[in-house]
């Protein structure tokens, strides 16, 4: 039986209950965003009692499935006012799915200024007050929960942004080395979990029963399938691959050379220190001074495009520099330097705020006079004003488009209030659309409408192809694999499907590719018919104004699909 742990924050209860009995055939993004339609009030205050904190597995989490471990991590946004799921790699999908764990749900709030642990065994789950942890950062807070409770457990946790309730606090979990680097970032659930008065989740896997798989020959056969896919592509092979070698950080020059890396607060679609802080010179660095690339960061993995940052003396630093953070801190904000980026990166993970959100957020600053774009130290400075929780800090820690009006700047790239993601929609068009109309802001996973060529800036088709992506996202969220794999697993070539079989053999269904595309369907209807209910109408799906009259150099074009097919998109 699959178990559904409600942990009630003012009554100090943890009770089990059979999730198939209330939400059949649900996991991941499809069990965060069913919780919250179903069990929150649209109209709620995102820090009031009324809201609560999901995190669940997904469908193949637990399994050996490779690369099947992400969580989603679901609430009503501080920061949009939406319903959000934020997804989040590191070590605890697996333990969760291991322990048959489906989803837990954080609900109420404690008595004012209480601040506690939860504890979650094979056999059972405590919250314990957790005084002695008040205001660590990431790093300190699980090297205390190591030592308390060993090496072997999975630690989801908020730095002091998240207990100060900042829009962009983030929520980390522990990656296999046991580093709080891997972040929920997008959305500010970790404010929600900081309402909630709760520090840190203490995952012990320990007598864990395992996942029972109803077929294992059909399992097997589909795992294989999937993971010969991976091994034998150039980009996903293990050791081997671009990924491998380069991360994520791989794109960075397809997207600079496209002309849509934004820059200078979005100003500019090419960076002229690309070559700073692109892959190459990210894998260069780490390979000389002896730190590593080639590193899991999340659990069965095997594409590894995480990596290890150290400094000159082959210190740790940071785990990992990413293409979305070294976009967001980086080509963004002006700033060329991998040193202050990987100091910048590692401050945001130990106080638990977005690099995304942080990155365009001192980008509109910038722009707004209070530090000059290229001024890596003034940023270092700015991200410690939001560790500090100061006047200043809590403007930027509240988010790009707060910032924004707190400044009076007028190019502010936010979609309902969430910052958009390295790939400028004026640009890349199909993810443009993706920005309008998800139903959590400007968010690139929901939808990843892009191929990085010439045909990105023709505005035709481009409604069709991010519906298409989003409905697949949908399902991809649902069973808990990774963004990356969908890069080279696709529907047209049996990709997918393999990914659906394994579903199939692991619960005994007989679901079709049409029944989980229509799956991936509902979760998108379940969380628009919550947004639309909270007040937001196809207004709200529209990017900003500059987008559709400035243009961006060097390609010189706007933001020109219509209103008209936007709004269409899953009328469809």
């Amino acid at each position: 039986m699959r178990k559904l742990l409600r942990v009630d924050m003012a009554k100090g209860t943890c009770i089990t209950e059979d999730v198939d009995k209330q939400y059949p055939n649900a996991g991941g993004r499809s069990l965060t965003s069913a919780i919250i339609a179903a069990e929150v009030n649209p109209h709620s205050h995102a820090l009031g009692a009324s809201n609560k904190i999901v995190i669940a597995p997904g469908l193949l989490s637990g399994t050996s499935c490779v690369n099947s471990g992400r969580l989603s991590i679901g609430a009503k946004s501080p920061l949009t006012g939406t319903i959000k799921e934020s997804n989040v790699g590191g070590t605890a999908a697996l333990y969760l799915g291991k322990m048959q764990i489906a989803g837990i749900v954080i609900e109420n709030l404690p008595a004012q200024g209480s601040l506690f642990s939860l504890l979650v065994k094979t056999d059972g789950a405590e919250l314990m007050p957790a005084d002695d942890l008040k205001g660590l950062g990431n790093y300190d807070l699980v090297e205390k929960l190591k030592e308390k409770y060993s090496d072997r457990v999975s630690i989801i946790s908020i730095g002091p942004s998240g207990e100060n309730r900042l829009s962009s606090a983030t929520v980390a979990v522990t990656d296999p080395d046991g580093r709080p680097c891997r972040h929920a970032g997008r959305g500010g659930i970790g404010a929600v979990m900081g309402s909630k008065g709760l520090k840190a989740i203490i995952v012990d896997p320990a007598d864990a029963p395992g996942v029972t798989i109803h077929d294992r020959a059909a399992f097997k056969n589909a795992s294989k399938f999937l993971k010969n896919m991976l091994v034998e592509s150039e980009y996903t092979a293990p050791k081997t691959g671009e990924y491998a070698k380069y991360g994520m950080n791989l794109i960075m020059d397809p997207v600079n050379d496209l002309g849509a890396l934004p820059s200078y607060n979005y100003r500019q679609g090419q960076f002229e220190g690309v070559s700073k802080i692109n892959g190459k010179a990210l894998y260069n660095t780490i390979k000389e001074r002896g730190g590593k690339y080639n590193h899991s960061g999340c659990s069965t993995c095997i594409i590894q495009c995480s990596n290890v940052y150290v400094d000159m003396e082959g210190k740790y630093v940071t785990s990992s520099l990413e293409y979305e953070t070294l976009f967001a801190l980086g080509s963004n904000c002006g700033i060329d330097d991998l040193d202050a980026l990987a100091q910048m990166d590692r401050l945001c993970d130990d106080y638990g705020i977005d690099t995304m959100e942080t990155g365009c957020a001192i980008a509109v600053a910038m722009e707004g006079g209070v530090k000059s774009f290229g001024d890596a130290n003034g940023a270092i400075e700015l991200i410690k004003e939001i560790g500090k929780c100061s006047p200043m800090g809590r403007i930027l820690g509240s988010g790009t488009e707060v910032t924004g009006k707190a400044y009076g700047v007028v190019r502010v790239p936010v979609v309902k209030g969430q910052s958009m993601a390295g790939y400028d929609p004026r640009v890349i068009k199909g993810l443009g659309v993706t920005y309008a109309t998800s139903t959590m802001g400007a968010d690139h996973t929901a939808g990843f409408a892009a191929v990085f060529s010439e045909t990105d800036r023709d505005p035709k088709g481009k409604a069709r192809m991010s519906r298409d992506s989003q409905n697949l996202m949908g399902f991809i969220d649902t069973i808990g694999i990774c963004f990356a794999v969908t890069d080279v697993a696709k529907q047209d070539n049996g990709g997918v499907e393999s990914m659906a079989n394994m579903v199939n053999a692991t619960y005994g269904w007989k679901k079709t590719m049409k029944d989980y595309i229509e799956l991936g369907k509902n979760v998108l209807a379940m969380e628009k018919e919550f947004n639309e209910k909270a007040g937001f109408t196809a207004k709200d799906n529209r990017l900003p104004e500059f987008m559709r009259t400035e243009k961006v150099s060097p390609n010189n074009t706007v933001f020109d699909v219509s209103y008209d097919e936007i709004d269409e998109v899953f009328e469809q």
